[in-house]
């Protein structure tokens, strides 16, 4: 029973519950009309203290499109944060307006501050560096839609898995499926934390860590690209020695086999260039919509509306 629970992180649902979530995504794609009025009467609130524009506006047109109203603000500087207002008194006053409530913070943990002082359902839309479930679902989503299946597969992550949230969300929960492996690209400055390879090797998870996508790009069923961040290195040069060798292109997608699909959180800056789009493995774009109709689900189960 999901009614009433916070998704703070990816594994906070069991597998058979994100299925269950997943189900109902499937339901809403096949036939959108028939959940219009699903959350009739009810109110989403957005509190995002960073920016965002996928995430906020897929939230934001999944409570739509299930009938039903948003409040909230997408600039901390235009609500009583800017008065020095704490996340617990913004969110016990927000909970006296909204039946659920979604949150962005720049902190690693304020979400789950947030639940413990919230009588609604919380969602965690990222929090800092460290996770981001619901674009996880998203990702889960995309994959289970396109290959059919979540086990067995090799997913590699490619671009700074440092500070990237979506990557370390997607490796902690694609993890708990069987027989999965991960193949980390990044410079040796944008590695994937320690703990995130430690748990991966706690589990017995297979995983390997290397430097050029063109050496592994063949192996891979998935392709999560993210962006190198110029601002991360300490170092002018190491950026520009390692740049170039995180742009996905037409040439790059030759080495890849006919069926992997390849992924982004979005937005994108340069590193997957756009004579990848018009590939029929590049599924980025069709995964931010995906985001919208698991939202719509996540939505309706945690509301118990559905």
């Amino acid at each position: 029973m999901l009614k009433g629970r916070h998704l703070l992180d990816p594994t906070d649902f069991s597998p058979g519950e994100l299925d269950e979530i997943f189900d109902f995504a499937d339901l809403i794609i096949q036939s959108p009309a028939q959940f219009n009025h699903l959350c009739d009467s009810s109110i989403l609130a957005t509190l995002f203290y960073e920016p965002s524009t996928r995430t906020r506006f897929s939230f934001e047109a999944a409570m739509l499109r299930l009938g039903g109203s948003v409040v909230g603000f997408s600039e901390p500087t235009s609500s009583s944060v800017a008065k020095g207002e704490s996340v617990a008194d913004t969110i016990r006053t927000v909970a006296c307006y909204a039946d659920i409530i979604v949150m962005r913070h720049p902190k690693e943990g304020a979400p789950r501050i947030a639940s413990q002082y919230s009588p609604v359902p919380v969602i965690n839309a990222g929090d800092g560096g460290h996770l981001h479930p619901t674009q996880t679902l998203t990702d889960l989503l995309t994959i289970r839609s396109v290959k059919h299946q979540l086990t067995g597969l090799t997913i590699g992550c490619c671009g700074d898995l440092k500070f990237g949230r979506t990557v370390h969300s997607l490796i902690k929960a694609a993890s708990r499926y069987p027989d999965n492996r991960f193949v980390l690209i990044s410079p040796k400055e944008l590695r994937v934390p320690d703990y995130v390879t430690a748990d991966l090797a706690a589990k017995g998870i297979a995983f390997q860590e290397v430097e050029r996508l063109d050496e592994v790009i063949g192996d891979l069923d998935i392709l999560y690209m993210t962006r190198v961040q110029k601002e991360r290195f300490f170092n002018e040069d190491d950026y520009v020695r390692l740049k170039d060798v995180y742009i996905l292109n037409a040439e790059k997608m030759r080495l890849a086999r006919k069926d992997m699909i390849v992924m982004h959180p979005l937005p994108r800056v340069g590193e997957i260039a756009y004579d990848v789009d018009s590939d029929p493995r590049a599924y980025y774009f069709k995964q931010a919509k995906f985001g919208m109709f698991v939202r719509m689900a996540l939505i309706s189960k945690l509301l118990g509306a559905s």
